[in-house]
């Protein structure tokens, strides 16, 4: 009884250390594996910043601040596929209509605000064009995941005012770090509604696991080499 008595304390930390361990190794790996992919792409990533920066003024890299683990905020990093002056309140005002009134639509990133899919947009560059096409504006964000701010695989990191109008089942999504790409980009993508595609975020934050993060990674490499939901 005595025995049984001491072991007792020691049963509930023990299921939260090895979860705790296992976050630390999946961050290790996630990071040790974008390393060596900034590395191993280094001069891919040079020629694309040069050919944006010859095709239009601006820094090569737009940088926005994005909601991770949490709800805490970052510096999401990007190629810039837009004009350096594109005005995103259009965005803002569609997110505000959108999640206040419960509408869904067909949508895309669109060098990071998400809005209506358009069949023309002038403030993509032509360059731009060919990253989306590719999924190559999102490369900057593996130094995010180095950082630890982002993951390999997660939800789709936001902009702090979509999360103002958010309702309160929307936040489970704030569970796992966001990732590069995650269930959303794998299930239709530009066919899902917004709303959708938190619920997809938060079936991933719910179902994490090693076996969803590769069969993720897996369709991902699909997906880009087939160009399905580019812009």
């Amino acid at each position: 009884m005595e025995t049984e008595a001491l072991a007792a304390p020691l049963a509930g930390p023990r299921p939260r250390l090895t979860a705790r361990l296992g976050t630390c190794c999946r961050r290790g790996a996630d990071a040790a594996i974008a390393l060596v992919a900034l590395v191993l792409l280094a001069p891919v990533l040079a020629a694309i910043a040069i050919a944006i920066r010859l095709d239009s003024p601006g820094s090569p890299i737009f940088r926005q601040r994005r909601l991770g683990l949490d709800g805490q905020p970052f510096v999401v990093n990007k190629f810039r596929t837009m004009t350096d002056t594109a005005d995103p309140e259009r965005h803002r005002q569609y997110i505000r209509e959108l999640i206040a009134q419960g509408r869904g639509a067909a949508q895309e990133d669109l060098g990071g605000e998400t809005i209506f899919k358009l069949a023309i947009d002038d403030r993509i560059t032509r360059v731009g064009r060919v990253l989306r096409r590719w999924s190559l504006d999102e490369l900057p964000q593996l130094w995010n995941v180095v950082r630890g701010e982002m993951a390999l695989v997660g939800p789709r990191p936001v902009v702090p005012y979509e999360a103002e109008h958010y309702p309160d089942w929307y936040h489970q999504r704030f569970a796992v770090s966001p990732g590069l790409t995650g269930l959303w980009q794998v299930s239709g993508r530009n066919e899902r509604t917004y709303e959708e595609m938190v619920a997809l975020d938060v079936e991933y934050a719910q179902r994490r696991s090693l076996r969803l993060d590769i069969t993720i990674l897996v369709k991902t490499i699909g997906i880009v080499l087939s160009r399905k939901g580019a812009a």
